[in-house]
């Protein structure tokens, strides 16, 4: 790659015909549109792992207080209010449905509890509901213990407790899987789009045939392809700015902790590298449904490898050393420091650098890749 041939002029000239390529393709931009809104908004608010409003019904054959104290320590928004029924009712509830889980508190409960036994409370669960049986599992042994940890403080006063456990969840107090999901949905698509949009830029160029007009002109393949990288770079960039204000922030009310500029900046480094690689992927494939199938092979493994799914150290240690070649592993690792942790630059400087070598490598590869493609052609 030769910089001396590279026309500033010529670059940006390229740079606006891509914009207005994009500009009239309504297709693609319907599909920018959805992914940086509504695809944000179903994923934070549709796709919820914890426990809403799930639905319990109690048994309660000791009608003691401290039954009813247990009873009571079900509320919104974990659960619905308790439906008290009979024994008999539990099967045909489960049977039909109506209910996830159903507690069972025998005779007897609060008298045993007092005199010291271990009395034996029933939890019935609709396993059928994988993730709310699971979560929901744990959130009402809890609740169980610390009202019985309650009620024995109340009749024993010389005894307490040796130490007193205080949690503090930082970054997300409120342990809402809508301030994970709304962010990594965006990070997500800022990969996904990227690739998509600079491989079929390359494909569309010979599809409508304006790549022979583009080698009868005075431009060098390194023009070319800077231009595609920069021009859909932005788009995607400003797609991502304008959701994290408008989604985020406004419609889900998603704090931010950190400095949104910092994000773009490492963002735009990002996008170097995955247009790049877009491009790349563009010139091996020789039409749209090739480019299809080389982007499941691509961006699937750059997805679920790359930290945004499922921690990296839970992942082998041979996956985690390939991935560090990944732009998706360090991308992920510092917009999750930056937004949810309000990391600065001292924090994030060393992703910043390994993408922008990342990236640099992967321009350089598709443009060597791309001379060879204008060359066939």
């Amino acid at each position: 790659m030769n910089v001396q041939h590279i026309s500033v002029k010529t670059v940006y000239n390229l740079f606006l015909k891509e914009i207005s390529s994009i500009r009239h393709d309504k297709i693609l931009l319907v599909l920018i549109i959805w992914a940086f809104s509504g695809a944000i908004y179903i994923a934070t608010t549709a796709t919820s792992t914890q426990l809403h409003k799930a639905p319990i019904a109690i048994v309660d054959e000791d009608q003691s207080p401290l039954s009813k104290q247990i009873g009571d320590a079900f509320y919104a928004p974990y659960f619905n209010k308790p439906v008290s029924i009979t024994f008999p009712e539990v099967d045909p509830v489960l049977d039909s449905g109506s209910f996830c889980f159903v507690l069972i508190i025998p005779c007897n409960f609060q008298r045993d509890v007092t005199a010291g036994k271990q009395p034996e409370l029933q939890i019935n669960i609709d396993a059928t509901r994988m993730t709310q049986s699971f979560i929901g599992n744990s959130y009402i042994q809890s609740i169980i213990q610390g009202e019985l940890t309650n009620f024995m403080g109340s009749i024993d006063n010389g005894t307490e407790l040796p130490f007193t456990l205080v949690p503090h969840y930082k970054y997300n107090p409120n342990l809402s899987s809508g301030w994970f999901g709304s962010i990594m949905e965006i990070l997500s698509n800022v990969t996904f789009l990227s690739i998509i949009l600079t491989g079929a830029a390359v494909l569309r160029e010979r599809e409508h045939g304006t790549l022979e007009h583009l080698l009868a002109m005075p431009v060098s393949p390194v023009e070319i392809v800077a231009s595609k990288v920069i021009a859909n770079g932005v788009v995607v960039l400003v797609a991502v700015v304008l959701s994290l204000f408008i989604m985020v922030r406004a419609v889900l009310g998603v704090p931010i902790h950190g400095s949104i500029a910092l994000f773009v900046a490492g963002t735009a480094l990002h996008l170097f590298a995955t247009t790049s690689l877009g491009i790349f992927l563009g010139t091996l494939a020789r039409s749209m449904p090739q480019l299809g199938l080389l982007l499941i092979l691509t961006i699937l493994p750059l997805q679920l490898l790359s930290g945004s799914i499922t921690p990296r150290e839970s992942m082998p240690d041979i996956v985690q050393h390939i991935m560090l070649a990944s732009p998706s592993t360090h991308f992920v690792s510092f917009a999750q420091a930056i937004l949810y942790r309000g990391a600065g630059l001292e924090t994030v400087w060393p992703q910043f650098i390994v993408l922008a070598i990342i990236g640099l490598i992967f321009f350089i590869t598709a443009t060597a890749k791309f001379r060879q493609f204008v060359a066939d052609n």
